[in-house]
């Protein structure tokens, strides 16, 4: 990381991840699994779960039918769906790169029109924060980890040096439904654009309906709402949901919780973890499809690895060559 990053949960110096490289056909297609222990995923877990795979590629991995064989290793590996992510990403590299086309246009899906991503800023000292926003102010959004004493303080000096920026903010679980009322309806007056998972994984609908009722910041479910499932049991409780390739198994599923999601009537993020420009390029394939984008993970990163995704204030831009079209690394 090219500073420390801390959220109510955990705080993050380093970040290991599993590349997965299919060859087939005298193509490469390249896929990243981003183990998170939040979802009982270690790089140990991943490593097994990927070798697993590899030594059943014939049956498992097949870019031909990456549809139904990411479906296939959804099924197989339900708790190491970050792995699963690697795979279908790689297989969705692979399909474009042998047929000349970029991966927007192997999924039908825009290559612009993305909105712009947030920054994330983690939880730090108030000064250390507010100069993490001054320092990237060319972001039109940030992103605030919340969910400890000084966070009124810490909104109100970033609204002195941001007064423009939509703001959002992300709980990562730390209240119960009276502690986020509370804290919400003081935050409030920084003119919040929506809050993220303020509650616990496993909030009953009635508590989200509780916050709902009593704070008129829109909520999103991030740790409640992981695969395709969910998105029906979140619906009518919260207004957006954060779509991760790494929570749900890649870009194959995530499409298929997009759609869902749209015609449930929930607003969409497409949101990272701290990941490489390979897991971001990935998910920004997406990006003109939603309503939010939070696909920072490569700019926290201290030196670059894969190379050939751009952007100019907070917009990524896609590189235009096909399968996901970036520059592989050299070792």
């Amino acid at each position: 990381m090219a500073v420390p990053f801390r959220t109510a949960k955990a705080s993050r110096t380093h970040k290991q991840t599993l590349w997965v490289r299919i060859d087939h056909e005298g193509v490469q297609g390249w896929g990243e699994a981003v183990p998170m222990d939040t979802y009982g995923q270690t790089l140990e877990s991943a490593i097994a779960t990927a070798t697993a795979i590899r030594d059943r590629a014939d049956e498992w991995v097949r870019p031909y039918e990456r549809v139904a064989a990411t479906w296939e290793l959804v099924r197989r590996f339900p708790d190491q769906l970050a792995t699963v992510a690697a795979f279908d990403v790689a297989m969705c590299d692979w399909m474009g790169k042998r047929l000349g086309i970029p991966v927007t246009q192997l999924l039908g899906a825009p290559a612009t029109g993305h909105p712009a991503t947030s920054y994330s800023i983690g939880i730090d000292e108030p000064e250390r924060m507010v100069d993490l926003a001054r320092q990237h102010l060319e972001f039109p959004a940030f992103k605030l980890k919340v969910g400890h004493d000084r966070d009124a303080e810490i909104l109100a000096a970033v609204r002195e040096v941001a007064p423009d920026h939509k703001i959002r903010i992300d709980g990562n679980c730390a209240w119960s439904v009276e502690a986020a009322i509370s804290a919400l309806k003081t935050l409030s007056q920084f003119n919040i654009e929506v809050v993220e998972q303020p509650l616990a994984p496993n909030a009953t609908c009635d508590d989200w309906r509780r916050l709902r009722e009593a704070v008129d910041i829109p909520l999103m479910a991030d740790e409640s709402c992981v695969v395709l499932q969910d998105v029906a049991h979140v619906a009518g409780c919260v207004d957006a949901i954060n779509i991760k390739l790494g929570k749900c198994g890649g870009i194959t599923p995530a499409l298929a919780m997009i759609q869902a999601a749209k015609s449930l009537g929930l607003s969409i993020m497409i949101g990272c973890m701290q990941e490489s420009a390979l897991s971001i390029t990935a998910a920004a394939q997406l990006g003109a499809l939603v309503d939010y984008l939070d696909l920072d993970g490569h700019v926290l990163l201290k030196d670059p690895i894969f190379s050939g995704l751009s952007g100019e204030n907070g917009v990524l831009r896609l590189p235009t060559g096909p399968g996901l079209g970036l520059c592989e690394p050299q070792n």
